[in-house]
């Protein structure tokens, strides 16, 4: 298997043989759909209803969507974060919208699958065997990220239930979603005791679908309640539990939007070095230019280290607990750092492509609009950022021992998804010790350099450490929350590096990005009007330079190169 997903020889043989067929077939059908017209499908913002007609044949969504407990013993049917990584990067491959109506039906499924509510789980199984897809009732538009806020009011009908009424905003599927979880306050109780959530059908007479908020083959819809009828079979979670399914959800479904990115960058990656490759300038093929180069390999470096640490983070997920939480870490990392990077592979693959990355006939056009949507999806990279800083202390200067967390291809049903319990305690999560993965590969120039920086980061905090002023200022922080983003990032590359045997020139060169991105971060600190004398001497010690090599960089070179005319999809 290569590291970078290709379809034209990818047959996952690390899952089994139904998994394999599903994400097999899942490629065929785009591939038989042919570009031209998953192209045109987007310029006239179809709805994505051939998509759902494939995914209700194969029962795609039930198989990979639905927790073992309510398969009805079917076996192939589970919760495996590993493979929905898979389908997640197979989607972010082919279009934005395709990701995104799996995306929102895992959004919507997460209230379900983690409430005590058995006829609500019964009714979602039955639905996915269908071919259903579900949505996830949390924005509103006055609101934004607040989800603390919400004016979805459920007023007592004095007969055992409740009528709902308000406006949702954002809300993808909402169109046909069969069952939309849906979070609103009691109007008669007052705090977070009178949160619920609950279950309601876009096609009752009571909801009303207002628009498209985007212009696109997604639906991304406001729509209202008007006196919806509310049962008890409705309730999903009432009171704190309510709002720890909110949470609790995110740190699910949200995960994907790594994959998605990381898919769509791909795809753009074998059309641009294909384009470049056979293209003359100047009597020149377009791949001599040293610039050219230097972007490709830049870029293809990024988008390993995204694959890396990703993979690495999908081991985590699917071992945590109630003892080890690390995964509430890595999950705003892969929500913040590695969309972001996505969105820095594409603008260095458009500088090479330039016009034509604009083109209509293009992958590329349709990935350039959307590949800026993953980092700011119900939650933007400062709000990703500031919860990755509650876990800063622990990670740096309290390491713990845990066992070591192997790859997870296992055919496991990932039941703690739906028992993450209650929310909070970011700061009492605990972590093994980092330096071990840097430490064991020194012997890699650039990260022994990275190693440098990242220990440095750790003199800051004991010499320098932001004041209680400073710790205010978010514009402050933040800058540190992107240096600390940065430690942890290599933490998971170098993992995987190791589980994957990736080759050292490779990593080496994901570490030279490492050393620049680290040091620009530092020279951004010393420029913040409130840093200190201190902070300021700090921030210019820590810049690096990263380890030149010709030799090695051409090698990478070579490998980037090599995948020119490797992919082209049909059609």
């Amino acid at each position: 298997m290569g590291l970078l997903l290709n379809p034209a020889t990818d047959h996952y043989p690390q899952f089994d043989a139904e998994t394999r067929r599903l994400l097999r077939a899942t490629i065929d059908f785009f591939e038989s759909y042919g570009k031209q017209r998953l192209l045109q499908a987007d310029l006239n913002a179809e709805w994505v209803a051939d998509f759902l007609e494939f995914e209700k044949k194969e029962k795609l969504f039930a198989t990979f969507l639905t927790p073992s407990a309510y398969a009805d013993g079917e076996g192939n049917r589970r919760w495996d974060a590993a493979r929905n990584a898979a389908l997640s990067e197979i989607f972010g491959f082919f279009g934005l919208a395709y990701w995104y109506a799996e995306q929102v039906t895992i959004l919507g499924l997460g209230p379900i699958w983690m409430s005590d509510n058995e006829i609500a789980k019964t009714r979602a199984a039955r639905q996915l065997i269908d071919g259903g897809v579900m949505a996830f009732g949390l924005s509103e538009r006055s609101h934004g990220a607040d989800v603390y806020s919400t004016d979805m009011i459920l007023t007592d009908d004095d007969a055992g239930g409740f009528t709902a009424s308000g406006t949702k905003y954002y809300i993808g599927n909402g169109n046909v979603a069969g069952m939309v979880s849906v979070f609103g306050r009691r109007a008669d109780v007052e705090g977070p005791e009178g949160y619920v959530f609950f279950v309601v059908d876009s096609r009752h007479p009571n909801y009303r679908l207002i628009d498209n908020v985007v212009h696109g083959q997604m639906f991304v819809s406001t729509f209202a309640l008007d006196d919806y009828p509310v049962s008890a079979d409705d309730i999903l979670h009432t009171g704190p539990e309510a709002f720890a399914a909110a949470l609790n959800t995110v740190n699910v479904g949200k995960f994907n939007l790594c994959h998605g990115s990381i898919g769509m960058c791909t795809h753009s990656l074998f059309e641009a070095i294909t384009h470049a490759d056979n293209r003359i300038l100047y009597g020149n093929p377009v791949t001599d230019f040293s610039h050219v180069r230097s972007n490709f390999v830049d870029a293809f470096a990024r988008l390993s280290a995204m694959k890396l640490f990703s993979d690495r983070a999908v081991d985590y997920f699917r071992s945590a607990s109630l003892e080890d939480r690390r995964y509430l870490l890595f999950n705003p990392v892969t929500k913040s750092k590695v969309t972001s990077e996505g969105e820095t592979v594409m603008t260095l693959l458009l500088d090479v492509v330039a016009a034509k990355g604009y083109e209509k006939n293009t992958y590329f056009h349709q990935a350039n609009r959307f590949i800026g949507w993953l980092p700011r999806l119900e939650g933007t990279v400062h709000v990703n950022v500031g919860q990755i800083l509650k876990f800063m202390p622990n990670y740096l200067f309290g390491p713990v021992d845990y066992p070591e967390i192997g790859t997870r291809l296992d055919a496991a049903d990932d039941a703690f998804f739906f028992a993450q319990g209650p929310v909070g305690g970011a700061g009492k999560v605990r972590f093994a010790d980092w330096t071990k993965p840097y430490t064991a590969r020194t012997d890699v120039p650039n990260v022994a350099v990275f190693y440098e920086q990242a220990t440095a980061l750790q003199t800051l905090l004991e010499t320098a450490a932001p004041s209680p002023e400073q710790q205010k200022d978010l514009d402050f922080v933040l800058t540190v929350g992107h240096l600390f983003t940065l430690v942890v990032y290599g933490q998971l590359i170098l993992e995987q590096a190791a589980i994957t045997e990736l080759d050292a020139d490779l990593l080496n060169q994901i570490f030279d990005v490492q050393i620049r991105d680290f040091s620009g971060h530092a020279v951004t600190l010393y420029g913040k009007p409130t840093a200190t004398p201190e902070q300021q001497d700090w921030a210019l010690r820590a810049v690096r330079r990263p380890v030149v090599g010709a030799d090695s960089f051409g090698r990478v070179w070579q490998q980037v190169k090599a995948l020119a005319g490797t992919y082209e999809m049909p059609g």
